[in-house]
């Protein structure tokens, strides 16, 4: 599986836009959007924000491995991105 996939997978599970991510790595929607669609390659530290948000693995992230492993010693505290589209936060600890 290509990771652009994968990319996009996760975040439909989580039931997050394109708009929600890019707010996120404070990009624009359609800078994300090349991300998932492989315009784009996603640099390394992204892809570390991504799986330090969602709290999964990045070799789940890339589609190395099919199921997905939780990052160990890692809290998260997500903001409901729907509810507070304004103000998104992440706190790893």
């Amino acid at each position: 599986m290509k990771y652009q996939k994968r990319l996009k997978d996760i975040r439909e599970d989580h039931d997050l836009t394109q708009e929600d991510l890019a707010k996120i790595l404070q990009t624009s929607q359609q800078y994300y959007g090349k991300y998932e669609n492989g315009k784009y390659e996603l640099p390394f530290s992204r892809a570390i924000e991504l799986a330090k948000f969602y709290n999964i693995s990045l070799d789940y992230i890339a589609g190395l491995i099919d199921e997905p492993k939780t990052i160990q010693g890692t809290a998260k505290n997500i903001t409901n991105i729907k509810n507070n589209a304004g103000s998104i936060t992440i706190n790893n600890k």
